[in-house]
């Protein structure tokens, strides 16, 4: 193999391996990005869920005001 076609499979081994690491580094983010969508969701869950439960316990909405 002459000297040429080396440096050439060098330089593409050299510019995949930075796009790997950009790949991961985006890889990465977008993980910690669904953990915390992940916990946002389970809190918002809770938040409907105590919502529902504490309608309930307080009667229904369609009652009529007392002046009717």
């Amino acid at each position: 193999m002459d000297d040429d076609r080396l440096i050439e499979i060098e330089t593409k081994l050299a510019h995949q391996e930075d796009l790997v690491n950009a790949l991961n580094t985006v890889v990465t983010d977008q993980q910690a990005q669904i953990v915390r969508l992940e916990e946002l969701c389970r809190v918002l869950t809770g938040r409907v869920r105590a919502m529902s439960e504490s309608a309930t316990v307080d009667g229904p909405e369609d009652d009529r005001p007392p002046h009717y």
